[in-house]
């Protein structure tokens, strides 16, 4: 990901809380059914831990989904896309300007180890419940045996320990303080991706 130096972000806590908040990402890699050099993406809600240099990541694919085949055993990049926005230039304090974009994004890659036993399974579908439902978590237990064991059939699971990670919070921070200002103020009356870009720059001093 081509990230200038003043969007690079590599505060651990930050980037784990960015990717915990964008959490429906994507995965690349591996061969796809219309041959070598075909690019293939599976989108997916992902649990994100705190382990390991960089952390972890785990999910599950439909098992009818033949993305998981091509992945197991390789490096897969996972990209988590957060808030994003266009800026106008009337923003600027400089005529001169032109208009641009500000997102937040997180590069995470690393080696897709698959979890294929019932019992495995069954833990990762815990907690990406707990991640987003946790009152629900009684109901998926109370749930006929036969009907989870089904459904559990139907997915394949897996782990991923990040071996790398890029972050780039584009944020306005190469503008003036005064254009930074402006670019805050506007986007903290706007969407709720502006609204959510406005509270980073806060946060990060853009």
């Amino acid at each position: 990901m081509y990230t200038p130096r003043f969007n690079q972000v590599t505060d651990r806590s930050l980037l784990l809380e960015a990717m915990r908040s964008y959490s429906f990402a994507v995965l690349f890699g591996g061969a796809s059914e219309a041959g070598p050099g075909t690019p293939v993406a599976t989108h997916l809600p992902l649990v994100v831990k705190d382990e390991g240099d960089h952390g972890l990541l785990e999910g599950h694919f439909a098992k009818a989904n033949p993305h998981w085949k091509a992945l197991a055993g390789q490096e897969t990049l996972v990209v988590f896309p957060g808030p994003h926005s266009y800026v106008s230039p009337t923003l600027y304090g400089d005529a001169l300007s032109v208009p641009t974009w500000n997102y937040i994004a997180v590069h995470a890659y690393g080696a897709v180890q698959l979890v294929e036993d019932d019992a495995g399974k069954e833990a990762l579908l815990r907690g990406l419940i707990e991640a987003h439902e946790p009152a629900y978590l009684a109901h998926w237990e109370g749930l006929p045996q036969g009907f989870r064991t089904t459904m559990l059939a139907g997915i394949v699971g897996f782990r991923i320990p990040i071996s790398r990670i890029d972050g780039k919070f584009k944020l306005s921070q190469n503008r003036p303080e005064t254009d930074q200002r402006n670019v805050r103020i506007a986007h903290g009356a706007g969407t709720p991706d502006q609204r959510e870009l406005a509270a980073w720059m806060e946060r990060l001093g853009g």
